[in-house]
């Protein structure tokens, strides 16, 4: 498959078409046989993971509320054991561990995303794709992809001829022990023929309290303005002398298609990609979010291609070059203005515990 995508139809029957009984069951038996990589997958684990937490989760109940109700209530009348109504409870929650037990050996924990994966490689392989579950580390220069450790494509469709496309989810850890934090993202990957400056399009739909849901800050001096009300729906930060090149790529119509079909998302064009952030990760096997993804290349994409087809850096002198200056590759960074907020928080907070601890300094 070639994208843009309005010259091939795109075939949603695999997302959508009822399942046999068996189907799964042979989907997996099959995947396993060609050693493909999601066959590891183990319900074992889980099962042990669901009668692990289930068995903590007994003990710590009897722990507290038992030792405070039905176990103080029997020492209370002397019987040195416990009273019928916690001897139910307790028995109801071992029957939740069996019960799991069962299920989970027999891969009904397993069944749905196995199921789900079935769809994804039937609806890759409809399409000319290619479906895989888990990839580490894919080496893409979006800002999300250098970012913490335990790097992760998941559940993501890619093209194997022509232009390349990727779409699926993206994890990695940032921290470790207690202070580790998962972060997870939705993304879209799409390559383009020019190297361009470094641009994002941070979404203001996807902002939270504090501002931005980026993880990576950039500086505010490269936030450049551009006509209408484009600035309501994205904030662009283009390399400082770069203004006239990003004005070169961002077009009226371009910006116009931006905002019908992509605002939600934040987008950054980095060397020659296009990449598309969601802020949560895309549902999997889910047609709706593929016909509006593959809707974004059609429009979005297909003009950034046209657009910047000639596109050269003047800074280079030759415009048969395929380079953008050093000055243009990165955006410069700059500190997130909720971590500027969360200081400015927790300096006020400090102040006043100092002031309220001191009585000498108010009197003074």
């Amino acid at each position: 498959m070639t994208p843009p995508t309005n010259a091939t139809p795109i075939d949603y029957s695999p997302l959508l078409a009822p399942i046999a009984r068996g189907e799964v069951a042979a989907f997996r038996a099959e995947s396993k046989a060609k050693g493909r990589n999601w066959s590891a997958w183990n319900a074992g684990s889980i099962v042990t993971v669901v009668a692990v937490v289930a068995i903590v989760g007994i003990f710590l109940f009897t722990g507290t509320a038992f030792s405070r109700t039905a176990l103080g209530s029997a020492l209370e009348n002397g019987t040195g054991g416990l009273t019928p109504g916690a001897v139910i409870l307790l028995l109801i929650l071992l029957a939740v561990v069996i019960v799991a037990i069962v299920i989970g050996a027999r891969g009904g924990f397993t069944v749905g995303v196995w199921e789900r994966w079935m769809r994804m490689d039937r609806f890759a392989a409809a399409n000319g794709l290619l479906f895989s579950p888990r990839d580490a580390d894919p080496a893409y220069p979006g800002m999300i992809f250098a970012r913490g450790h335990s790097r992760f494509a998941l559940n993501h469709i890619r093209s194997t001829t022509g232009r390349f496309l990727d779409i699926g989810n993206y994890r990695y850890t940032t921290g470790s022990g207690k202070n580790a934090r998962t972060h997870n993202w939705g993304f879209m990957a799409f390559a383009l023929d020019r190297k361009l400056p470094h641009m994002v399009l941070d979404s203001t739909a996807n902002n939270g309290l504090f501002g931005s849901n980026l993880d990576v800050g950039f500086s505010r001096q490269q936030v450049l303005s551009l006509e209408g009300d484009f600035d309501r729906y994205f904030t662009l930060y283009c390399p400082q002398e770069y203004e006239r090149d990003a004005l070169y790529v961002f077009t009226p119509d371009l910006m116009a298609l931006l905002i019908d079909e992509a605002s939600p998302f934040d987008v950054e064009i980095v060397d020659d990609w296009m990449f598309v952030y969601s802020a949560t990760q895309f549902p999997v096997a889910d047609p709706a979010v593929f016909q509006r993804l593959f809707r974004i290349i059609d429009t979005v994409g297909a003009k950034a291609l046209t657009q910047t087809d000639h596109y050269s850096d003047e800074r280079v002198g030759d415009p048969t070059v395929n380079l953008v200056a050093p000055q243009g590759q990165r955006l410069k960074r700059g500190i997130r203005r909720s971590t500027v907020i969360v200081l400015g928080i927790l300096a006020a907070y400090w102040l006043v515990s100092l002031l309220i601890g001191s009585p000498g300094l108010l009197r003074h």
